[in-house]
């Protein structure tokens, strides 16, 4: 693990993750110098496995379906030594791993596990099994996942060293509690941690010979009936509880037709050969995060802030959900963002004769403009009047080289 080469490719992919500090505030320009000034001292306590790593800085972010989710954000240093350590242990682990599970795994991806998906359903399979582990990363017991790790893992310092990962505790409101279970998300090893864990319930799925994908925490189970479908929830919720000593969300859980339920983002089509498609929610997950980027756009030029801050959000949303076939929702999203940008520009105007003028010098005749400068109306009511749609039209923003969905999806 702490080979020059290993410890310099760890290096590299924590930069290039770039993220925040942890507790101690330490940036990765600080920390490096740091490193270069104890390299000794540490290098001695990852040999003597004696090395404590930091409580993590807990942050919590929103939900698209409600509450917060915790994350734990591991000090730099701690990070760059979980990386090295996942370097090493991912080859010890991956080839026992199932074929079924493809989360946080090389040359594997979501698409992958939605097209498997997407063929069970086609092979007559048409009843979902939704298993919602109820906030996995916190629940997991860290003898059981210790006991799992020991069965690849032989060297104790490497054991001492995970086990004091899972230990470090969390940092919340300036206090520093000790953790008891779970992995916080966050740092490098988590994903790896959870996938050994969960191996268990993939090779217990796979002994009754179900046809399932799992991604992460994240795992439906496929079959013929709702009968069987009802059979086999009661049946695993029994095994994670019990074996895994895991909890299962039963509110969240649930047994129906796919295209009622959404993984990994995508859902489904009802037809005999289902197509995949994008699900209201995650379409409104993307609104969500869109509102508040419009909120910070309202100060800055338009131009700008569609290139340096709009267009990654779009183009990253384009490449996730290009798997979908069906691409109705596209053109009234495209709609949607066109009129909260024209909105930016209402508000950025302000007072009325400001408007006015902007509206001449963007084509409207100057009895229209000035009827629509002084209308009396808000922003959103003004954003989609047909004055601003024919001032500002779809080309107007082409020409701002705006990203447009319904366009960049239907490319061939």
């Amino acid at each position: 693990m702490i080979e020059r080469e290993n410890l310099n490719a760890a290096w590299r992919r924590v930069r290039s993750n770039k993220g925040a500090a942890g507790v101690d505030g330490r940036g990765f320009d600080q920390t490096e110098a740091m490193i270069r000034e104890h390299w000794t001292e540490i290098r001695e306590h990852l040999l003597a496995g004696t090395y404590v790593p930091k409580a993590v800085k807990r942050v919590e972010i929103p939900k698209p379906g409600g509450g917060k989710r915790k994350l734990g954000v591991p000090t730099i240093l701690d990070r760059w030594i979980q990386q090295a350590a996942l370097q090493v242990l991912t080859p010890i682990f991956e080839p026992g791993f199932s074929s079924h599970s493809y989360g946080f795994r090389p040359g594997r991806s979501p698409h992958e596990a939605v097209r498997q998906a997407q063929r069970y359903q086609e092979e007559g399979k048409r009843i979902v099994v939704d298993i919602d582990l109820e906030s996995f990363f916190d629940e997991v017991n860290h003898d059981m996942l210790m006991g799992r790790v020991r069965r690849r893992v032989k060297d104790k310092r490497m054991l001492k060293l995970i086990r004091a990962f899972l230990r470090s505790g969390v940092m919340e409101g300036g206090l520093t509690r000790t953790t008891e279970k779970g992995t916080p998300q966050g740092g490098p090893l988590s994903p790896l941690l959870s996938n050994i864990l969960l191996d268990d319930l993939d090779k217990e799925l796979e002994k009754r010979g179900h046809s399932f994908c799992r991604y992460a925490d994240d795992c439906n189970v496929y079959v013929a009936t709702r009968r069987s479908g009802e059979r086999v929830m009661e049946s695993m919720t029994r095994f994670i509880e019990k074996k895994l000593k895991l909890k299962v969300n039963r509110s969240k859980s649930a047994v129906d037709w796919p295209t009622n339920r959404s993984f990994l983002g995508f859902s489904f089509t009802i037809q005999k050969k289902p197509k995949i498609r994008v699900p209201r929610k995650s379409v409104k997950k993307l609104k969500s995060k869109l509102k508040e980027l419009f909120r910070e756009g309202r100060g800055r030029n338009l131009f700008f802030f569609i290139k340096e801050r709009l267009n990654p959000v779009l183009r990253g949303w384009i490449n996730y959900f290009r798997l979908a076939a069906t691409k109705g929702y596209a053109e009234e999203l495209d709609s949607w963002i066109r009129r909260r940008l024209r909105g930016i520009l209402w508000r950025q105007w302000k007072r009325p004769y400001t408007r006015f003028r902007r509206l001449v010098a963007a084509g409207l005749p100057e009895e229209r403009a000035r009827s629509s400068a002084w209308n009396g109306r808000g922003p959103w009511f003004n954003a989609g009047a047909s004055h601003m749609h024919a001032a500002f039209p779809k080309a107007h923003f082409d020409e701002m080289d705006l990203i447009s969905l319904l366009d960049s999806l239907c490319r061939p």
